[in-house]
């Protein structure tokens, strides 16, 4: 079997060779349909012609007083009639009997030749067309009559004139070589000018390249100067690409200075403590004590750093989701072991089992788990979690609630338990850091977080955040493996 030919690869040849063979095909179709009406015409016209011819010899036939056919030739206008083999010729045959008799009158043109039109019985006065052989093998075209002196009886005339084609096919011949030739021109200005269309076309496409290069090359930041309307949504999304990149570069940047400056102050604690160890010996029993405190603030400045650079790249990320059902199960059943000396009752309402957050799972662990923990440290006997889509959101949305039935917290300390570091009771265990993660988390991935008075007497947390469009088949968590240990990772955050 042959392989397909393969497509050029420039756009530009595909166009013109696609342009070509479309105009081609139209132009040839054009000739061929302009040709067949002008033959058409031509035979109308020849067929026209020869009825009138017809019509005269029609006119001049007569019978004598004997019965015999008589036609005068001197009555016929065209000279023709009488030049032997002119081309242009008349007969009379009588239809008496079951054997016509053939040429009882002619012109002196056929000279010793006769018509022989093919048999058939056309209606009296009705006129055939028949192509047939004439003198010398030429090609004739014949028209016939059939005629009676007294109508419906008396023997029947046939009337025969017929003509020399070669003029007429010569005329069509001739027109043939004037319209290929007009059609050959009408091709090739067809093609420049599709070669200009296309050239004007893929100019934008060249002047898109150059500010690429130029991007590329450092001599400017983004995609400038005007496009045509059907480019110009690629140059904005292009130039949105490369703010985007622009913002993480920045933000990388930013991070990694902040990120340097925090484990700063606990590396130079760390190196004044060992060189106070070198000092004073007896203090070097505490040594270890005290350098795993300080790698412990550092690991919690990392993963915090981390979890943010995380959240930046995912936001708007499509394709990124976490189904909340199951991460708040898993959550809940670790919380139920980590404070399972208090005896909590946890209670999950989801309502939409396949609701999921466009985001990355471990940062719905991180914000729902910090949410979760605060619960528990104040609950008294209850924690409520439920989660819902908001239906009159502008953009898709879902809301978290986490409600306990502890002590509540004040107008006033609601707005100082999301800054960093601040503990409203030091004499609950904690960094003071939970809600603040959870605060600005959120707002990375545009959502946010507030503390309000819960129906079961406590703190209630509502968190929104992005939802997923579209809702896919919830996993259940017995069909999932769940790392507990890497759940729990919200408490090595700072």
């Amino acid at each position: 079997m042959a392989l397909p030919l393969p497509l050029p690869r420039s756009l530009r040849w595909r166009l013109l060779v696609a342009t070509f063979v479309a105009t081609a095909v139209a132009v040839l179709l054009a000739g061929w349909l302009l040709s067949g009406l002008f033959r058409e015409h031509v035979t109308r016209q020849f067929v026209a012609t020869l009825t009138t011819e017809l019509d005269q010899v029609t006119a001049r036939f007569e019978l004598d007083a004997n019965g015999r056919p008589l036609l005068d030739p001197a009555r016929l206008s065209d000279p023709r009639w009488t030049r032997p083999y002119s081309g242009l010729y008349w007969q009379i045959d009588e239809m008496a009997g079951a054997a016509p008799r053939r040429g009882v009158l002619r012109s002196r043109s056929l000279w010793d030749t006769e018509l022989r039109a093919p048999t058939d019985a056309p209606a009296d006065g009705e006129v055939h067309v028949h192509e047939v052989a004439g003198p010398g093998g030429a090609e004739l075209l014949l028209v016939e009559r059939t005629v009676r002196m007294a109508p419906g009886r008396g023997a029947a005339w046939r009337l025969l004139v017929a003509a020399d084609r070669r003029d007429s096919a010569a005329a069509v011949a001739e027109f043939n070589r004037l319209l290929a030739g007009s059609l050959a021109v009408l091709l090739g200005l067809l093609m420049v000018a599709a070669t200009a269309q296309v050239a004007m076309g893929l100019a934008p496409l060249k002047a898109l390249r150059r500010g690429l290069n130029a991007v590329r090359e450092g001599r400017q930041q983004f995609l400038e100067g005007e496009f045509p309307q059907e480019v110009q949504p690629l140059v904005d999304d292009f130039n949105g690409v490369l703010q985007r990149n622009t913002e993480i570069v920045v933000r990388a940047r930013t991070q990694a200075g902040n990120l340097a400056h925090a484990i700063k102050t606990p590396l130079a604690v760390m190196a004044q403590g060992a060189i106070s160890a070198q000092q004073h010996p007896e203090t070097l029993v505490a040594l270890p004590a005290f350098v795993t405190d300080q790698v412990e603030v550092v690991r919690r400045h990392v993963n915090w750093h981390l979890a943010r650079s995380r959240a930046a790249a995912a936001q708007g990320m499509p394709g990124v989701r976490a189904e909340v059902a199951p991460v708040a199960q898993a959550l809940v059943r670790v919380m139920s072991r980590v404070h399972a000396e208090r005896g909590l009752q946890f209670d999950i309402a989801v309502v939409e089992p396949g609701l999921a957050f466009a985001g990355e799972e471990q940062d719905l662990q991180e914000m729902l788990g910090n949410l979760i923990d605060n619960a528990c440290k104040w609950a008294r006997s209850a924690v409520h979690i439920a989660a819902s889509r908001v239906p009159e959101a502008a953009t898709p949305q879902l809301r978290l609630v986490v409600e306990d039935d502890g002590p509540g917290i004040t107008v006033e300390q609601r707005k100082q338990a999301l800054s960093r570091g601040v503990r409203l009771d030091e004499a609950t265990p904690g960094s003071g850091l939970g809600l603040a993660i959870v605060h600005e988390l959120a707002e990375l991935y545009g959502g946010h977080v507030t503390l309000g008075s819960g129906r079961l007497g406590g703190l209630k947390a509502e968190l929104l955040l992005p939802r997923t469009r579209s809702a896919m088949p919830s996993t259940t968590v017995a069909n999932r493996l769940v790392d507990d240990v890497a759940v729990t990772n919200y408490h090595a955050q700072p």
